[in-house]
């Protein structure tokens, strides 16, 4: 694993680690909660920007790498999404994959009917957000092997976390009259870019190669480029 040092609630640092390979997160104690909304845009980014490839699955056999105690399975909800990791017994920390991380900071939804026939005239074969595995979209909507619904990324979310960060970003320190027109037009100018981020010329690319999550944060990382 390689660390990361991130920006912290009330002005703190947080230092995380992650495995690219692996696609996963390990998150001493409660560092998840601890991050702020630029670096949980800052993660999306790093995730966005990876090549696409076969999730590693992550089994009862991986170790803390604090105490080398075996992890063990858990499950929890962040409002009504459920998500999964392995976390030490002894409390050190947990490993969460990139999925289950946007799982639990709820940036990812499943697909209406409307939404996955409209993929069927593309697309015959995605592969699963989770786990990688094939999905034949003319079978299912589910992923056979691991269960999991054909999901995408909440763009709905994506754009209130950026138009919230350039809220941070453009107020100033004394109050000026124009602040109102400020946030407006920065709020203007991510429902612009995010409206058809699925109109992209490679989206069925991405989505055929990287599968939907990962088009969708693809798309992310893409408008991060050109806005900062």
């Amino acid at each position: 694993m390689s660390e990361q040092t991130l920006e912290g609630t009330l002005s703190t640092r947080v230092t995380i680690d992650l495995c690219l390979a692996c696609q996963a997160f390990w998150f001493d104690g409660y560092e998840s909660l601890r991050l702020s909304p630029a670096s949980v845009l800052a993660l999306f980014r790093l995730i966005g920007e990876q090549a696409p490839r076969t999730p590693i699955a992550l089994t009862e056999t991986s170790r803390c790498p604090r105490c080398d105690a075996t992890l063990v399975p858990a499950h929890d909800m962040q409002r009504s999404t459920r998500f999964q990791y392995l976390r030490c017994p002894a409390a050190h920390g947990r490993l969460i994959t990139f999925f289950n991380f946007l799982r639990e900071k709820d940036f990812i939804r499943p697909l209406s009917t409307a939404q996955i026939d409209a993929l069927r005239e593309s697309l015959q074969v995605v592969h699963c957000s989770n786990c990688g595995a094939p999905i034949d979209l003319a079978a299912s909507p589910v992923c056979t092997h691991c269960g999991s619904p054909l999901s995408m990324i909440d763009m709905g979310q994506a754009q209130a976390l950026v138009a919230a960060l350039k809220d941070a970003e453009a107020h100033p320190k004394t109050v000026d009259p124009s602040l109102p027109l400020q946030l407006a037009a920065a709020r203007q100018d991510v429902e612009a870019s995010f409206a058809a981020f699925d109109q992209h010329p490679g989206w069925i690319q991405d989505v055929a190669s990287a599968g939907l999550v990962g088009a969708g944060l693809s798309s992310i990382a893409r408008w991060l480029k050109t806005h900062g």
